[in-house]
Parts: C-alpha cells; structure tokens; sequence
C-alpha cells in the first residue's frame, strides 16, 4: 500500500485503514475549509446570543442558565462540524472511489471506478476564487449513495486525476476488471496451478489414441 506524499496524519490512517494491502491510494484529501462557513455564520450570532444573556445579569439564575446552555449548545454543534470536516476523507485508488465520514460512527461508501460512466466537474464563482469544486459521479444501476462530493480542494487537478484512471487502459481502471476493480483474467481459458491452462495435456501422460 502506498499513500501520497504529505498526506495529514488522520487521511493516512484512513488510508491504510480502508485500503487493501496492494491497493495503492492515487487521491487522499481533507474537504475544503470553505465547507465551515455556512457553520460558522450560523454559530456565531447564536454563540453571541448566548454569551450575551450570561452576561446580562450575573445575578438573575434564569438569564444566566439560559446563556450558558445556548453557548454550550453552540459550542458542541460547531465542534460536531469541524470534526465531521476534519474526519472525512475523499480517497481514490485505481479500484475505487471512497468517501470516509462520521465523528463517532465511521461510515465508509465506496463506488468501484468500473461503474461510472459519467463524471461531471463543477465549479462555482465562489469556488472559483477559493480553490474549490464539486464532482458528480454517474453510475451504472441504481441511485448510488457516493454521487455527489462537494467542496474537493483543487478541483481542477483531482478532476484531472480522476479521469486519467477513469478514461485510460491501466490495470484496474475503468475499462476492466471486477466491480472490486480487480483486473479481468488473461483470455484463453482458465489456467491452473503453474500456469499451464487445462485445456493443455498433462506432462507425463501417455495421448490418447482417437
């Protein structure tokens, strides 16, 4: 198993926790940080709200105890945020795509490379000027649960990436293989122990006459 240079800590334990042994990990990243704005503006009036009835009169238990809860509240809920950010991992190795997430229950959705037939790389203003992009993955069957990843930093190089192991011939790509992503036995028949197919007479045997 080999995992990309300078990867954080956590992606490489995700790395060499999910992946198999010869399984090597082309992409391992972090969400972009642009993910914990909207948190952060939602946090932030209610954690002032709070901080402001604490406050208000040290002397009144009610105003007090209500301010406390509100900031404890808040305080948890964007600290659930920031840990699901900081715990979820985009991973693609040249079998699959995975998505880890999950803060106290770890979840890991997987879509083999062979199954997609469409991937599609967007990219909003926003995004455009910090660095951040969503991708779309169309998959042969039904509704998958990994289709849409949003917020993937330097989209334009992972989209790059990605299709490279999606649209070229590589062992394990799209193109062949398994739904593990395991590459498709050689034509010709199945072969037996030592390589000698068993359509092959065996060695020491008398022929038959026919």
């Amino acid at each position: 198993m080999v995992a990309p240079s300078g990867l954080p800590a956590r992606a490489a334990k995700d790395v060499e926790k999910y992946l198999l042994d010869d399984e090597d990990a082309v992409v391992a990243t972090r969400r972009h940080w642009a993910v914990l704005v909207v948190p952060t503006v939602k946090f932030l009036p209610v954690f002032l709200a709070g901080g402001w009835l604490l406050v208000l009169d040290p002397e009144n238990r009610v105003t007090s105890t209500i301010g406390m809860l509100v900031v404890l509240a808040a305080l948890a809920v964007y600290a659930l945020r920031i840990g699901e950010w900081w715990m979820r991992h985009f991973i693609v190795s040249r079998r699959r795509v995975l998505l880890t997430s999950g803060v106290v229950v770890r979840t890991v959705t997987l879509l083999p490379l062979r199954r997609i037939t469409d991937l599609t790389w967007k990219e909003t203003l926003f995004g455009q000027l910090l660095g951040y992009g969503t991708f779309r993955f169309e998959s042969a069957g039904q509704q998958q649960a990994l289709s849409e990843i949003t917020f993937l930093p330097h989209a334009g190089a992972l989209y790059r990436q990605v299709s490279g192991l999606l649209f070229t011939s590589d062992w394990g790509a799209a193109s062949g293989g398994d739904d593990e992503g395991n590459p498709e036995p050689a034509s010709g028949g199945p072969v037996a122990t030592g390589g000698r197919r068993d359509t092959e007479p065996i060695p020491g045997l008398p022929l038959r006459e026919p």
